[in-house]
């Protein structure tokens, strides 16, 4: 079986005026579905904007990045749109979510930039809504949600579309610890029901803590490929 992500000698290189950072220095990756790992290492190591490379939301200096079978580095802008729009997720620390919408709205969103029919995208947002356990605030806005329920959203609105990968930057960053380990063990649970692959980009230990793979960048380098005991 082909890879989620594959990532073969990924540069990239910042100009900052006359002088040039490379933030990914010759990066391999191999990344099979339906795993569940994560990215770490301290500022400017190079974790997010792999995860960006990764995400299509970036393009490398050089090397090839190849995501549910399609090569993503050299990809046109519009089919790398609808790339992402259809096979990766996205959950950002920010949540990201449009203030003027309910929560049932949100994660019907991205289903409205597909095309997926009224009646269906509605049907579908609730039992999400309902599986991340937010029945009953289906109507509520942002505003009314606290930063745990607005991350499940976002969770919900990135698993809505079936994506083969999902991207988390951060994802518990604005979180309290008792939120971000509930949170966590439903991106657990959505890892093992619905087969999608995770990633995700963090300082905290507890993201650490509960995925079953860890990759350490320093400098734009891997410099650490550890999976976890079952």
């Amino acid at each position: 079986m082909e890879p989620t992500v594959l990532c073969r000698k990924v540069s990239k290189i910042y100009r900052q005026d006359s002088v040039a950072v490379r933030a990914l220095d010759e990066v391999d990756l191999e990344i099979p579905r339906g795993d569940f790992l994560c990215l770490y290492g301290p500022s400017g190591s190079g974790k997010t904007t792999l995860l960006n490379v990764i995400g299509g939301l970036d393009r490398p200096s050089s090397g090839e990045v190849v995501v549910d079978g399609q090569r993503i580095d050299n990809m046109e802008s519009g089919r790398l749109a609808r790339l992402r729009l259809h096979r990766i997720g996205f959950v950002f620390q920010a949540y990201n979510l449009i203030p003027v919408l309910s929560a049932r709205e949100n994660v019907e969103f991205v289903m409205q930039l597909q095309g997926v029919p009224a009646a269906a995208r509605r049907a579908r947002a609730l039992a999400i809504l309902r599986e991340v356990g937010l029945e009953g605030l289906e109507d509520r806005r942002p505003g009314e949600l606290s930063g745990g329920q607005q991350q499940r959203v976002a969770v919900a609105r990135a698993i809505v579309a079936e994506p083969a990968l999902v991207l988390a930057d951060e994802p518990t960053a604005n979180l309290d610890s008792r939120t971000a380990e509930n949170l966590m063990q439903l991106l657990v649970q959505m890892n093992r029901e619905h087969g999608v692959t995770f990633v995700f980009s963090t300082h905290d230990r507890l993201v650490m803590d509960f995925s079953r793979r860890l990759i350490g960048l320093r400098d734009g380098r891997i410099v650490e490929d550890r999976r976890r005991a079952a």
